[in-house]
């Protein structure tokens, strides 16, 4: 029997994106979805690229790392029909399907991490959401030692938000299959993209924009440690919104279904003069207000003491309260701000 790597006192900055220095107990990797029975049974906690995971101190817990690939595409003449591997990088994926001339992940290009996560958090960007992709995830049942078929609709998809997400301690996605209509539809209404002439605009314009856009506002983690958006854009009632503009004319908003608007997190925390505000060695980015960066070392309880009065200044300010998107972990579990 194939056995799983397994390293012990393993130094987290190499495993996730925010580079603090903390030390996990034991990391395992597993690359083939036949790994999982041979998992243990306690609690583990489970990652991919470590884009969307913050370790603010020493972790005891077990860590799983999964890197299992693989890519396989069924062609109809209707769609396309792409089984992915969970520990595949997205943005690959998005080229991947570029070069074949399969459309639609383009408005999520340089999204980090891997597929797996993808479900999770149910990624978007610029008016395009992973959920409206997705035609199932596979998953490993942890507390029924079982495989689990998902279809879109059990996924139970949200803003940011997924069964998974719901419940971290018992999926271990092993890979998301994707149907992908070949009549594509493109999206340029949202942000930098509503310059683009939508008569003429192609998916490869699509993507350029979107990766010209997120390389120019976003650092990149291989030289400014950080974890992407570190904030939920909040979502209000648009009565709210509407008493909001009268103060704030410029504040930016986009409507949802159901009375609701979503405001960007980052022009909230730019307005109150945080980019460039810097505890220890944590600094709120200079270019993009969501983004907090690690300048190095740096230490969890200055990520937290950040993070924690940028909220309080913005439910002060404007009476809304910041949610994280980031995922932050303390000596075992998750931590609330």
């Amino acid at each position: 029997m194939r056995m799983i790597t397994t390293h012990r006192n393993v130094p987290l900055s190499n495993i996730h994106t925010f580079q603090l220095p903390c030390l996990g107990s034991e990391v395992r990797e597993i690359d083939d979805e036949s790994d999982c029975p041979k998992l243990p049974q306690d609690n583990y906690y489970v990652l991919g690229e470590g884009s969307n995971t913050v370790f603010t101190e020493n972790f005891g817990r077990p860590i799983v790392v999964n890197k299992i690939k693989g890519i396989t595409c069924e062609e109809t003449t209707t769609d396309w029909k792409l089984t992915i591997g969970a520990g595949e990088n997205w943005h690959d994926l998005v080229l991947h399907c570029l070069q074949r001339n399969i459309f639609g992940f383009e408005n999520l290009a340089l999204i980090p991490g891997t597929v797996g996560a993808a479900p999770v958090q149910n990624i978007g960007a610029y008016g395009r959401e992973v959920s409206e992709f997705i035609y199932s995830v596979r998953a490993w049942d942890r507390h029924t030692s079982k495989f689990v078929e998902f279809n879109s609709q059990e996924c139970l998809f949200g803003y940011r938000d997924s069964i998974f997400k719901r419940n971290p301690e018992r999926w271990l996605i092993t890979s998301v299959t994707f149907l992908i209509s070949k009549v594509w539809r493109r999206e340029v209404s949202y942000g930098e993209l509503q310059s683009l002439n939508r008569d003429k605009v192609s998916a490869f314009d699509i993507f350029e924009r979107v990766v010209a856009v997120r390389t120019h506002k976003l650092p990149d983690p291989k030289t400014s440690p950080n974890a992407g958006s570190f904030f939920k854009n909040p979502v209000i009632p648009t009565h709210y919104y509407q008493a909001l503009l009268s103060k704030y004319a410029d504040l930016p908003g986009y409507s949802l279904p159901n009375d609701l608007v979503k405001v960007p997190a980052g022009w909230l925390i730019d307005r109150l003069g945080w980019k460039n505000k810097k505890f220890g060695d944590i600094l709120v980015h200079p270019q993009q207000a969501l983004v907090i960066v690690n300048t190095k070392p740096g230490s969890g309880q200055d990520l937290l003491a950040l993070a924690q009065a940028i909220v309080r200044s913005v439910a002060n300010a404007f009476q809304i309260q910041l949610e994280v998107e980031v995922r932050l972990l303390g000596p075992s579990d998750l931590i609330e701000l």
